[in-house]
């Protein structure tokens, strides 16, 4: 956060201004929500003014305090960049009424932003290289869907917002455990897949065509979605966008909208599963995993987490040598973690060291500016 070039102080000074911006555009917020989200920009901004506790009647607050225990009372840029984002957001859902009685009380912020996404036109057409999928071999029908649901992670609209929406397509893969993976789903009797969800929206469809893929195929018995509780970090998914992004699907034609009604049926079977853990709206790393939430991701035959926020968390947001393994970053982290990410924050492990170097050299901003993702696994059993 006091690096005064570093990514963190660049999302403060350019992304969350924008966000706002936005927010106030899409939302009939009265004088007070929008003067609350001002003061917070200035605040959080500033390299002098402090970070307060949560307001009294703020879910969770007790949580929060012990939480920030070392960081309420110092500014902002002294805080750690992880901490300071993810209070950021609990911040802004106190600005907009979100947590208190009143008619705005539960109205998701991000909702407009996230339903214009799911409104366009062309994601039908985005959908029609399914059509024919199944005479691929099956370890290519895969590949396509993993690749599918990880190149979604970059219709991040928190990204979006000061970033060029015309990146290259084919983004090249840093890191590829792909073939890995598909022999450990293939080489024995199928389990339960649990899948931390990132962005709602393009990301969130490409992703329920990879659980329909894996339910179908029966790589998987049961898959659990993990959304986040309440909003956060402007796209990511909550239960009521698993619903929307179902019900477009099923508007569409050809294979698409069949997998929509195979989802509908697991779910109604209880092979499609989804849950919101508080957890996952905390700034803490999964290494810090409650004991509940730990068992049930230790028994799961196979762990996915979506995007650049899961990763920093699964890994730890650190400056760690881009060539730590990546099974020692995930050392904390119970059964068998997979990182499906574009990359778009500093924090990466598990290169090689030319390939980090190679980087460095033909494009500097390769660690923060989407362009680049990868795929790696740690698959214990």
């Amino acid at each position: 956060m006091a690096d005064p070039g570093g990514f963190g102080r660049g999302v403060f000074h350019e992304r969350h201004p924008a966000l706002v911006e936005r927010l106030c555009e899409s939302n009939p917020y009265g004088p007070g929500q929008r003067s609350g989200l001002r003061e917070l920009l200035a605040e959080s901004a500033s390299d002098t003014a402090v970070v307060r506790p949560p307001e009294e009647t703020t879910p969770g607050r007790e949580q929060w305090l012990g939480w920030g225990r070392e960081y309420f009372g110092r500014p902002w840029r002294d805080v750690p960049f992880l901490w300071a984002e993810s209070y950021f957001y609990l911040r802004l859902l106190e600005c907009v009424g979100y947590f208190a009685p009143g008619p705005w009380q539960g109205v998701d912020p991000f909702a407009p932003m996230k339903a214009a996404e799911l409104a366009d036109p062309a994601l039908e057409a985005d959908t029609a290289w399914l059509d024919g999928l199944d005479r691929s071999a099956p370890a290519e029908a895969f590949r396509t869907l993993l690749l599918a649901s990880l190149y979604g992670n970059r219709a991040d609209l928190g990204f979006r917002l000061v970033r060029d929406e015309g990146a290259e397509d084919g983004v090249p893969l840093l890191a590829d455990d792909s073939g890995a993976l598909w022999r450990h789903l293939g080489g024995r009797s199928p389990g339960e897949v649990h899948v931390i969800l990132d962005n709602a929206g393009r990301e969130l469809l490409a992703d329920l065509l990879l659980v329909d893929h894996l339910l179908l195929t029966r790589r998987a018995s049961s898959v659990f979605l993990h959304v986040k509780p309440r909003p956060y970090f402007v796209s990511d998914a909550v239960t009521t966008d698993v619903r929307d992004c179902l019900v477009r699907l099923s508007s569409f034609g050809g294979e698409a909208g069949k997998a929509a009604g195979r989802l509908r049926e697991a779910a109604a079977h209880g092979r499609l599963r989804v849950g919101g853990h508080e957890f996952f709206c905390s700034p803490l790393g999964f290494g810090e995993l409650p004991a509940g939430l730990r068992a049930q991701l230790g028994a799961a035959r196979l762990c996915v987490f979506k995007g650049d926020l899961n990763y920093r968390r699964l890994v730890g947001d650190r400056a760690w040598p881009a060539t730590r393994p990546f099974a020692d970053a995930v050392a904390g982290v119970p059964g068998s973690p997979v990182a499906l990410r574009t990359l778009k924050s500093d924090v990466v492990v598990g290169l090689r060291r030319k390939t980090a170097e190679r980087m460095d050299v033909i494009r500097p901003g390769w660690r923060t500016d989407g362009s680049q993702a990868l795929v790696q696994a740690r698959l214990d059993g």
